[in-house]
């Protein structure tokens, strides 16, 4: 997501009933992890440019078997539970919903999308991929840059190892394999100014 901080609440930290209330009766999105409720709101121009240009293109690309999701999609994530949020998630086949305390939760991600700032790079690359990788349905997922165009690329392998391309400048394409479609660098990032050393 853009960016997040602690929550500023009467509680420092909740448990996993609590969060869901909590998250439940806020117009604004939380995440949740060990106790800790963080809010996933607040996107820079370019990351909500670079999220419109992904939807856009996404679902143009998308065949009838996929659909495409924003970011208010909760999904289900085994290793940290009860639920996370991305900037886009992408289902092939038909969504799976699990109801927790009434909210509807996907648990059958295929394609999952974070778009990168200085205060999430690190956690969407590290700790947040680790748990994402305990989705038994998740294949592929996209790490975009904001600041210049810039996309690491990782696709599940038939082994269950994880292939990784960097895809760096505006006049290279990335293949999205849960679609099996092609994306130029320069339409995700259409409308983005960048410093003109970054293009």
């Amino acid at each position: 997501m853009a960016s997040y901080y602690k929550v500023e609440s009467p509680k420092e930290r909740f448990t996993v009933e609590e969060y869901i209330e909590f998250d439940k009766n806020s117009e604004e999105r939380w995440e949740y992890f060990d106790g800790v409720v963080v809010s996933m709101s607040g996107g820079t121009l370019a990351h909500n440019q670079i999220s419109v240009n992904l939807l856009s293109e996404l679902r143009e690309n998308a065949s009838n078997a996929c659909e495409v999701l924003p970011a208010d999609m909760r999904f289900k994530v085994p290793k940290a539970p009860p639920y996370r949020y991305a900037d886009i998630v992408v289902v092939c086949g038909p969504p799976v919903i699990e109801k927790v305390q009434g909210l509807d939760v996907l648990v059958n991600p295929s394609l999952i999308i974070q778009i990168l700032s200085p205060s999430t790079e690190a956690d969407n690359r590290g700790q947040k991929f680790v748990s994402y990788k305990s989705i038994e349905s998740f294949r592929e997922y996209l790490l975009v840059a904001q600041d210049r165009p810039s996309i690491t690329h990782y696709v599940r392998q038939t082994d269950g190892s994880w292939l990784r391309t960097d895809i760096e400048g505006l006049d290279n394409e990335i293949e999205i394999v849960t679609l099996s479609s092609k994306i130029s660098l320069r339409e995700i990032y259409a409308l983005v100014d960048f410093p003109a050393d970054d293009v």
